[in-house]
């Protein structure tokens, strides 16, 4: 039978222990106050969709990921003008913006272009006035069979690739890529220094052979 030494030490690590059990008893009571919150913040914006402002689709970052697209922060001020969208009216038809991404290729361009020119193609845009409607707002007929969206905003797909697997041919096995890169990386670091010994020859040729320099 146990000591009277280790049923006090039994009766310590139960009494302490309860200090480190954490309960979940709320968790109903959870649940329901953010469907709740939902449900509140679905009105107070209606009837602008419930996911909130249009993002742009942009590739993900590092080797790995970056064949898989997702939501960005904001449209560039390139995609708004390409899609005929001032960039303040943009933020009050619901359009995020941000000003500091820059487009690197011209096919993410033209993909958030016609995604801005969809968005707005099926825009419904509510007068400020009833009484005075102005140039872009929507019908009164379309006003009235206007509904709140509760799903995503213009889903994002990932795109997969079709490409298979095929031979290489001998055109492609003679060159390298390594050497390719090379020979690039290195023009770009010496077009400076090219430029500046083609511009000191044509001077030469201009005014003759130089002469010495005097001691």
């Amino acid at each position: 039978c146990a000591s009277s030494f280790q049923l006090k030490q039994w009766y310590q690590r139960r009494v302490r222990g309860q200090r480190y059990v954490k309960t979940w008893f709320n968790q109903a009571g959870k649940k329901k106050r953010r469907r709740t919150k939902r449900l509140e913040k679905a009105k107070a914006i209606a009837p602008r969709p419930v996911a909130g402002l249009l993002r742009p689709v942009v590739h993900c970052q590092t080797i790995r990921y970056n064949a898989r697209v997702r939501a960005g922060r904001g449209f560039t001020l390139d995609e708004l003008k390409a899609a005929g969208i001032n960039k303040k009216q943009a933020r009050s038809i619901g359009i995020a913006v941000d000003h500091r991404r820059k487009n690197r290729s011209q096919e993410g361009l033209q993909a958030n272009v016609l995604r801005l020119k969809e968005y707005r193609s099926r825009l419904i845009l509510f007068p400020r006035k009833a009484s005075a409607p102005k140039k872009g707002d929507s019908t009164q007929a379309e006003i009235d069979v206007a509904t709140q969206l509760t799903g995503p905003l213009l889903p994002i797909k990932q795109v997969l690739s079709d490409t298979t697997a095929r031979v290489i041919s001998d055109d492609e096995k003679k060159q390298s890529a390594f050497q390719t890169m090379r020979m690039y990386r290195a023009n770009a670091k010496l077009v400076g220094m090219r430029e500046k010994r083609a511009k000191e020859a044509a001077e030469d040729d201009g005014l003759g052979v130089k002469g010495k320099k005097k001691k």
